[in-house]
């Protein structure tokens, strides 16, 4: 199924005033995990924003509960897509709350797509953590890439793989999808492999 995207030419607009494009074809499910790289710099976060905007891409992504405490704040970014994710997340863990509800939504067949960055944060780290891949793997969902290229000043939201269960290989075909994509600050992006446990 291909779940075409509409979105809003305001933030294109915007987008091209400050010299980005965004390439974002249709979806390739209603449900699936997003995962954006590379996580590098605070710019991140409002071209990440102008550009779901600018598709149509109704995405949910998970902050710290903490910012959600002062109201106008919690309210913006709950209006951006964003949900707490409390420290004591019950005895599944976020792995399992995440799988949870993408079952659900196929179950009623509601579009659900959650957004993650796989570095989990803009520091240098030694590779991706594994979440994002077992959410998928357990939810019977595609995972879909976004790069976020300041070199080429271009958001791209070109790749969806079904995974195999194959780490190695499924992570192979994401790093020759991210070749050539620079960040912000391109020195602290991590290498496309998985950490150890």
């Amino acid at each position: 199924m291909v779940v075409p995207l509409r979105g809003n030419a305001v933030a294109r607009a915007v987008l091209r005033l400050f010299g980005w494009r965004v390439v974002c074809p249709a979806m390739p499910a209603r449900q699936g995990v997003m995962i954006a790289w590379p996580h590098t710099s605070n710019w991140d976060f409002p071209v990440a924003m102008l550009a779901r905007a600018a598709c149509g891409l109704p995405l949910t992504w998970w902050a710290k509960e903490s910012l959600f405490r002062w109201p106008l704040f919690g309210s913006w970014i709950r209006w951006l897509g964003a949900r707490p994710l409390a420290r004591n997340r019950g005895p599944q863990g976020t792995v399992g709350l995440m799988v949870d509800e993408l079952k659900a939504a196929k179950a009623e067949d509601r579009f659900l797509w959650m957004g993650l960055s796989p570095e989990g944060t803009r520091k240098r780290t030694e590779g991706w953590k594994s979440g994002f891949y077992r959410v998928a793997l357990e939810a019977d969902v595609p995972v879909a890439l976004t790069l976020l290229d300041f070199g080429r000043r271009e958001v791209r939201l070109e790749h969806a793989w079904r995974l195999s269960g194959d780490a190695q290989a499924d992570l192979a075909a994401m790093a020759a999808a991210c070749e050539g994509t620079r960040g912000c600050k391109h020195h602290k992006a991590a290498p496309v492999r998985l950490l150890e446990k």
